[in-house]
């Protein structure tokens, strides 16, 4: 993994900072949420999930289906995040600290950050966000309070992507849990000559619905399953 660490801004880190190192491959995090640096990341080996090899478990797919959880989008963008940063079960520390909370936010209000949001009636049981640029759409963090909550918004999210003709959806990193969708690892070289497409794709990523629109489990199961 390749690293270089820098002072990190007073505040923020600009939006055009952010989507020009998103457009180049290059990402921050912070060493824990105390740390105040912020170190620019650009792995050897990325992390991707094939948008049309995406797998959900038989189990899963039932829950999606069925649940009656409600899913939205853009709804509570600061709450999601937020709700990251912090440690959880199996999670004792993040790497979101308060600079890049802040940036983040201010990228979304942007309109290239995103939130995937599951609820229990008004209750954010869990979600995802990411960063949108052009056609790619890059997964930063997820959390979850009750099960499969973060798993929901996973679904919801392939969905949505398929549908707004994205072409690349990065996890930076292959976890245990990310694998059992599909994700893959993939050398530096070979996600470079993907991302520039992508980047440079255009996409929406409302085409299935705007800020705050529910989408149900039967809906995204036929898309994923048709669009694969």
């Amino acid at each position: 993994m390749s690293r270089t660490r820098r002072p990190a801004k007073p505040e923020t880190i600009s939006v055009a900072a952010l989507i020009q190192a998103y457009s180049y491959g290059v990402f921050p995090m912070a060493e824990t949420r105390d740390d105040p640096d912020i170190m620019w990341i650009d792995p050897e080996w990325r992390g991707i999930l094939p948008l049309d090899a995406f797998h959900l478990p038989k189990r899963l797919a039932r829950t999606v289906r069925t649940t009656p959880l409600v899913t939205r989008v853009d709804n509570a963008f600061d709450t999601v995040i937020a709700a990251c940063a912090k440690p959880a079960r199996g999670r004792p520390k993040t790497w979101i600290n308060d600079v890049i909370e802040r940036s983040y936010v201010e990228l979304h209000r942007a309109g290239h950050a995103h939130s995937v949001e599951v609820y229990d009636c008004d209750e954010l049981i869990g979600g995802l966000y990411g960063v949108s640029v052009g056609g790619a759409f890059f997964g930063e963090s997820m959390f979850s309070e009750r099960r499969d909550a973060s798993k929901i918004a996973l679904a919801h999210l392939v969905a949505r992507l398929k549908v707004g003709k994205y072409k690349l959806l990065d996890t930076q990193f292959v976890t245990e849990h990310l694998s059992q969708f599909g994700a893959i690892e993939i050398p530096r070289g070979r996600y470079h000559d993907m991302l520039r497409p992508a980047v440079d794709a255009r996409a929406n990523f409302y085409e299935l619905g705007g800020a705050g629109a529910a989408v149900s489990g039967g809906t995204v199961l036929q898309l994923i399953t048709q669009m694969s």
